[in-house]
């Protein structure tokens, strides 16, 4: 039978829309710690372990896409989803913070890096011609998913209650993503868009290389780190957004809640621009050129308390800090192949699992003992530089290999 790619691009999208709703956990903590009594920071928890069980998870499942095809593992990913959502809502019922983090943070974030995987690789073969696109297009929809989600859930909780919102959430979630996932399949050998690297239009830089092959070159331990400090970074900003603004400019809580909503939009549409922008200038260039941004926008901030220049600079780290996701999948496959480039995939997304726990850590420990974000935004920068150094180092790697492009 004969399949539309983009079909499977749009079913992609769909999947990553329903588990980019992880992105809207903080609609949620104040409601279930009022209903329960529990800390907020003890709420928050389940999300910090949800992101750790999307990247460790990650790692597994990227090698069963490969093995076994992602319609299966899209159809894992809408089972145990959906089911961590539904749980979610009978923890709080029964009031067991336990339950809740094994819900949310292990059963769902089991789903989440099942899903996650699921549609990256397959698409990127998909479209060999347009790697960065189709990843951004993919990947923009995890960005966008909370701004859908969190006035759905607001008025959910508002007309059925807390517990039953998780119930007809974890519900559709499962509707619309098992369906998607019927629609995600590799394309076949003789599909003519896999055909057209015959054609010339082949950017990778070597042999395709098997998964276990990939993380012992120092590429992949380079392109680790560089994923790692640039989430880091970004996912530590995201965590403290709005009293970094109140304390550093004097914003008003209220102005700092819209600029969340703003540095919101770059994140999404980052994904998309900065991976479109990859196909064009190349992947090596885009990554330096993120890390670059984020140097210059962190030294703003740093230097300069002004409200409009402070929200100008965070949503251009923010728009780096989504690139990073949209970008790196299209990278890989520059690198290593797409032989086995679920797999990959997936052993990067730890650099996730890891960032998720150390970015927001690192912020709030030095705040708390410095109350100043001075000191963290420092060590943002020199970590960058590090990165960009990085990114300077693995580019050379990709100008003595040469790539083969459009002839």
């Amino acid at each position: 039978m004969k399949t539309n790619r983009y079909i499977v691009a749009l079913a992609g999208i769909m999947l990553h829309l329903m588990i980019g709703s992880v992105y809207a956990w903080s609609v949620f903590t104040g409601p279930i710690a009022k209903q329960t009594g529990w800390a907020e920071s003890s709420v928050a928890g389940a999300f910090s372990i949800a992101i750790f069980f999307l990247g460790m998870s990650a790692a597994f499942m990227g090698r069963v896409v490969e093995a076994a095809g992602p319609r299966l593992t899209g159809t894992i990913s809408s089972i145990l989803y959906s089911l961590g959502i539904i749980l979610t809502g009978y923890s709080i019922h029964i009031h067991s913070l336990v339950l809740l983090y094994i819900a949310y943070g292990v059963i769902g974030g089991l789903g989440l890096g099942s899903g996650y995987v699921t549609p990256v690789s397959t698409i990127i073969k998909w479209f060999p011609d347009k790697r960065g696109l189709a990843t951004g297009l993919a990947i923009m929809g995890f960005g966008f998913a909370a701004m859908l989600t969190g006035p759905v859930a607001q008025k959910l909780i508002s007309i059925v209650g807390l517990e039953r919102t998780f119930y007809i959430l974890g519900i559709f979630y499962f509707i619309v993503m098992i369906i998607s996932a019927q629609f995600i399949r590799k394309p076949s050998t003789s599909n003519k868009t896999v055909n057209l690297e015959k054609k010339g239009i082949r950017i990778t830089t070597g042999p395709d290389l098997t998964a276990n092959q990939a993380v012992k070159t120092k590429s992949f331990a380079l392109l680790w780190l560089m994923f790692f400090i640039n989430i880091t970074c970004g996912i530590g900003l995201v965590s403290a957004a709005s009293p970094m603004a109140q304390e550093m400019t004097g914003m008003s809580a209220a102005t700092a809640a819209v600029m969340v909503g703003i540095i919101g939009l770059f994140n999404g549409f980052g994904r998309l621009i900065w991976a479109t922008l990859s196909d064009f200038i190349g992947r090596p260039v885009t990554f330096s050129a993120i890390f670059i941004v984020n140097v210059i926008m962190l030294s703003i901030i740093l230097t300069f308390s002004t409200p409009l220049i402070f929200v100008i600079a965070l949503c251009l780290v923010l728009s780096c800090y989504g690139a990073g996701f949209s970008v790196i999948p299209a990278y890989l496959g520059d690198t290593f192949g797409t032989k086995e480039l679920g797999a990959i995939h997936g052993y990067i997304l730890t650099a996730w699992a890891a960032a998720g726990i150390v970015g927001p850590l690192l912020l709030s420990f030095t705040h708390q003992v410095l109350h100043s974000y001075t000191v963290t935004l420092i060590v943002f920068i020199i970590i960058d530089i590090l990165a960009l150094i990085s990114s300077f180092w693995i580019q050379r790697g990709f100008i003595k290999l040469g790539r083969l492009t459009d002839k």
